[in-house]
């Protein structure tokens, strides 16, 4: 069976889902309203999956799956496979359980809108207006004392109004320190009111966070999934294997654990998987409707790595498959503190988990332990193009202040889908999005004008053949799959590079290498002085 988290989907999982695209374009034509509505929730965005399972006849399945809920259906809908453990039936545990967690939410902000708020109201008014009335005492205890001052320094005033002064200034300490008992005193009611009902209030807040975590640990425990061996593994255990060691939520809901689960059950095997996304993009997540995309890593990869037990799969979960570089680095400049190597695509700039030997440790065995090379950057494993890698910690902290300080000026080329002529897209410009990891999907990007760490781009087409545009990239920032992201994004270029196996119209394919290429890179290196520009030509 093919591997749920490679990029290569099954032909006849294509077929599949081709086939339920034109059912669902049927269905958009329909008379029912729930036909109508289940549409046009899809079309909000939504992954779609498609498993192929044989009998034991040898007779093959096709089975089809929606990822989460969708509206007043919820789990269920004709020609779908149900879920794997449908806990949203009305009157069972979970729903009984929500119902009465939502009456302790209203429960919560009825009180916090009413009872609570007029209570700290009250003491607030009061504190301001008893603050008030000392504030005004100590106002006119000033003006007393300064006139008592200005007197004394006159040389006018005789013993016994020295004496009288003295008597006065020490009935308004006196004054003052009666009056701040009475205020006390006068507040203490409206502060013990307030003490109970943030009391009471926390209590509600407690029992509601016991109870919805109770909640939470009876769904992931009742939560269990099959594998192929007919074995039974609750979602709690499936994590607690893991660093996350708690399920995130929606875990066992994507289109995949759905699939398996309902081929198991059928007696059927599995052989082969594939989830398409369907819709729009969501929450900045770069998606593309109609386009393959493996399954999330962070959701999915313990999950299916339990359902999978005992199928034979490839490439094997766990191998982190991935194109190798086509051909090894080529130096194309050194000196005592550093040196620039054209990196080839398909290698890693670092160590990775997988055994393919990195960038830095062909040039650690080039050039020996003792010359302590480092990275000074990183390029993805899927861009080819000049790369730093420095001798010594000393270069690379001077290295490294130049790029976190904006002064090294790299060029990038690039083949983008599409004609950015006819797609109406200005020929040159610059593109301001904020980035953040998809947590759930590493090692994907998400648009996060909200969360995310700032990314800029300046870019400048060149020119457009056969369907394509050549382009070049100017980036002010480093973000991880910047360019990537920018070039595809809506809210960017809304044009993949080519060869793009995240964000490209043509994810489901390995053919066809990432094309872009970070051709040139310039800097002024301080402890020789000297102005460095270096390039590697374009390979595609």
């Amino acid at each position: 069976m093919n591997n749920p988290f490679d990029y290569t989907p099954d032909p006849a999982c294509e077929e599949a889902f081709r086939n339920l695209t034109v059912m669902l374009e049927a269905l958009k034509k329909s008379d029912r309203q729930d036909d109508i509505i289940f549409c046009n929730e899809l079309a909000e965005g939504k992954m779609l999956g498609v498993l192929i399972a044989t009998d034991d006849c040898g007779t093959r399945h096709i089975l089809y799956a929606f990822s989460g809920q969708l509206g007043e259906g919820g789990f269920h809908r004709p020609g779908f496979v149900g879920p794997v453990f449908d806990y949203l039936m009305p009157d069972g545990y979970f729903k009984t359980k929500e119902a009465d967690i939502s009456r302790q939410n209203k429960e919560i902000a009825d009180f916090e809108q009413h009872i609570f708020s007029k209570i700290e109201n009250d003491f607030i008014h009061a504190k301001h207006r008893l603050d008030t009335e000392i504030s005004k005492y100590r106002e006119k205890c000033r003006l007393s004392k300064l006139e008592r001052d200005a007197r004394r320094k006159s040389g006018a005033a005789d013993e016994n109004e020295i004496a009288d002064m003295i008597r006065q200034s020490q009935f308004e300490k006196a004054e003052l320190h009666r009056l701040k008992k009475r205020v006390a005193a006068d507040l203490e009611p409206f502060e013990s009111d307030l003490k109970q009902a943030r009391s009471h209030l926390d209590a509600l807040k407690e029992k509601r966070r016991s109870d919805s975590e109770a909640l939470q640990n009876w769904l992931f425990s009742n939560f269990k999934l099959l594998n192929s061996l007919g074995e039974s593994r609750s979602l709690s255990e499936i994590f607690a294997a893991t660093p996350m060691r708690i399920p995130p939520s929606g875990a066992g809901e994507c289109c995949a654990p759905k699939l398996l689960n309902a081929a198991y059950l059928k007696g059927w095997e599995p052989v082969a998987i594939a989830e398409y996304w369907y819709g729009k993009p969501k929450g900045g997540e770069l998606r593309i409707h109609g386009v393959h995309y493996p399954a999330c890593r962070g959701k999915c990869l313990p999950v299916l790595g339990w359902m999978l037990k005992g199928l034979s799969v490839y490439p094997p979960l766990g191998s982190d498959f991935m194109p190798n570089a086509s051909h090894n680095p080529e130096i194309i400049y050194e000196n005592e503190w550093f040196c620039v190597v054209n990196k080839p695509s398909g290698m890693l700039s670092v160590p990775g988990k997988g055994a393919a030997i990195s960038l830095q440790q062909w040039l650690e065995e080039k050039y020996g332990a003792d010359r302590f090379v480092k990275m000074a950057h990183r390029l993805d494993q899927d861009t080819s193009g000049v790369i730093i890698a420095t001798f010594g910690l000393p270069t690379l902290k001077v290295m490294q202040s130049l790029f976190s300080t904006r002064k090294v000026k790299k060029t990038y080329i690039a083949d983008l889908e599409g004609d950015y002529r006819s797609l109406g897209v200005p020929y040159k410009g610059h593109i301001d999005l904020s980035l953040s990891p998809d947590w759930l999907d590493r090692p994907r990007q998400r648009v996060d004008p909200d969360g995310g760490k700032p990314a800029v781009t300046d870019y400048e087409f060149t020119g457009a053949s056969e369907g394509r545009s050549r382009i070049i990239f100017y980036p002010h920032t480093g973000r991880t799959h910047q360019l990537r992201v920018h070039a595809a994004s809506a809210q960017g270029l809304g044009m993949p590079i080519a060869g793009d196996r995240l964000y490209g119209k043509n994810a489901g394919t390995v053919s066809e290498r990432l094309h872009l290429h970070a051709q040139k890179i310039e800097f002024t290196f301080p402890i020789d002085g000297r102005h460095y520009c270096l390039e590697a030509p374009v390979p595609f």
